[in-house]
């Protein structure tokens, strides 16, 4: 038998529990930043209107708490690509 501890935190609140043996059942998006989070992602780029735009603004709210970790509003596609270019 499976149990499953739904949290009732949302969104980046959940993305950086760090309990041991926790199950987190999590949306798409909210997946994605999590793995990112855990894989050490440092930069983090993106603008208005991409279709995973939760994933940035997971981003934008653990950023300033994660040190090492920095997020980028971008104006549009074009300079959140350069951002990321330059940031590799």
């Amino acid at each position: 038998m499976v149990v499953i501890r739904i949290s009732r935190l949302t969104g980046s609140h959940r993305i950086t529990l760090d309990q041991e043996g926790e199950t987190l059942l999590l949306m798409g998006n909210e997946a994605v930043a999590r793995g990112a989070f855990e894989a050490g992602v440092g930069y983090v780029s993106t603008y208005p209107g991409t279709p995973v735009s939760e994933i940035g603004n997971i981003f934008s709210e653990i950023a300033p708490k994660i040190p090492g970790l920095y997020f980028q509003l971008s104006v549009n596609e074009a300079t959140a690509v350069q951002g990321a270019a330059g940031a590799s």
